[in-house]
């Protein structure tokens, strides 16, 4: 038997979900949004909405995006012969944080992960290769997560990119292998973007 209502119940369980986030916490939450404001609540809903209904990738690179081609896919002052393969779509946040990349991106949208049953045709390696065979592309930085399936997937990119004339790099082990990109800090990220090795 519980205490809450029905929808506060719903409420706290959708929070739930979220990462990183425990039950109490979730009923924290849940309890914010009861005291907001009507028009307040309202407007977290729509964001909300806004996000599920408004937004979908980089017909280029594959990031988050609202139009057909993301903000640093359209921005003519990026540096189009440099492309940093990353993961997740919270990565190129975090690399754009540094303030310290200029050219492209390509998301990924996961990684190579055997255990997971997840293979190279499972994410946009395919999508990469045809990126770097015919646009102007002369290194692809790989910025893939130091873990073992962040290797996995940048070794075989790498393997891939042999046939093509482009140099191919892997940022520094200023990250801590087992880490994630997304909580890494600035500094930490800068280094790795300045310290990357060719393969």
């Amino acid at each position: 038997m519980t205490a809450h209502t029905p929808g506060i119940e719903a409420l706290i369980d959708l929070f739930g979900r979220f990462p990183g986030i425990g039950a109490r916490t979730a009923e924290r939450m849940a309890y914010y949004v009861l005291k907001q404001e009507p028009a307040d609540a309202r407007a977290l809903s729509d964001a909300i909405n806004h996000v599920i209904t408004r937004i979908g990738h980089c017909t280029a690179c594959f990031n988050y995006s609202e139009v057909d081609l993301c903000g640093v896919c359209s921005d003519t002052r990026r540096d189009r012969s440099v492309l940093c393969v990353v993961e997740q779509e919270s990565d190129v946040i975090t690399i754009e944080k540094t303030g310290g990349y200029k050219g492209l991106y390509h998301v990924l949208l996961g990684r190579i992960s055997p255990m997971k049953g997840i293979g190279p045709e499972d994410i946009k390696i395919g999508e990469l290769m045809e990126r770097a065979k015919h646009e102007e592309v002369k290194e692809v930085i790989l910025a893939t997560n130091p873990t073992m399936e962040g290797d996995t997937t940048a070794n075989y990119i790498r393997e891939q990119l042999g046939p093509i004339d482009v140099k191919t790099t892997r940022i520094a082990r200023g990250l801590p292998a087992g880490s994630n990109l997304e909580y890494a800090s600035k500094a930490i990220v800068s280094d790795a973007m300045e310290g990357r090795r060719e393969l």
